[in-house]
């Protein structure tokens, strides 16, 4: 059986649901790390789990060396629409490795990550990411700040995107979020389930550890505020390859 996000998110319904994440944030977050991490054009970038590739097409426009991966084929169909010489996509599991020490920066945005079943599903994943950055090389990994979703968790609301109405009920079971969406289309009836992991900076500090990583510096928002415990929106994470 396929693994949920194989499926949710390779259907034309996900980018209408979601579809209100537009470039201009892509664009602003982008901006603001390369400036921040001072992006150097003869390096080699990865935009892992990229989807449409919005923040990898942004980077190569600044004049970047940048390579998308996602395990959607439509999202690399979508992508691949905008490759040129120095911007490719390919389709590829964040748990396996890609091209060993080959990136100067990976990037893993807008929480692609904490979907799996278990933590060692989680380390393999960054490990994976480790072993495909060149030594001294750079992670940062973009997750949603737990502690605030917990504090602010809202079980229903219904968004209007498109002329679909969506009815998404969350609960939070067993250390995950767990997202329920269910619209009509066309007459047919449609329901699909998302599930993201509650991980806190603690389990990152251990994910990081294990993969010969060090954590430099935190983040809490697109601007790269200083992150706060029960404040921040996000949780951006750059780590060094030792």
């Amino acid at each position: 059986m396929a693994e949920w996000f194989a499926e949710w998110f390779d259907t034309p319904f996900y980018h209408i649901l979601y579809k209100s994440r537009g470039n201009n944030e892509a664009q602003r977050f982008i901006d603001n790390l390369s400036e921040k991490l001072a992006f150097q054009t003869n390096w080699q970038y990865c935009d892992m789990a990229c989807g449409k590739g919005r923040h990898a097409i942004y980077l190569n426009s600044k004049g970047f060396d940048v390579v998308g991966l996602d395990l959607s084929p439509n999202n690399i169909w979508h992508a691949q629409m905008s490759e040129n010489e120095t911007l490719q996509f390919h389709e590829h599991d964040i748990r396996e490795v890609f091209r060993p020490q080959f990136f100067d920066v990976m990037l893993n945005l807008f929480t692609s990550f904490g979907y799996f079943e278990n933590q060692e599903e989680n380390q393999k994943a960054v490990v994976a990411m480790a072993e495909n950055i060149k030594p001294n090389g750079t992670l940062v990994l973009d997750y949603m700040n737990s502690r605030k979703a917990i504090e602010g968790f809202n079980s229903y609301y219904q968004k209007t995107v498109d002329g679909i109405v969506f009815n998404i009920n969350k609960r939070i079971e067993l250390g995950y979020i767990f997202k329920n969406i269910s619209f009509e289309n066309e007459g047919d009836k449609h329901q699909y389930e998302e599930r993201v992991k509650l991980l806190f900076l603690e389990d990152f500090r251990h994910f990081f550890e294990k993969a010969d990583l060090t954590l430099t510096a935190v983040y809490g928002d697109y601007d790269l505020n200083p992150y706060q415990d029960l404040v921040s929106d996000r949780m951006i994470m750059v780590c060094k390859k030792n």
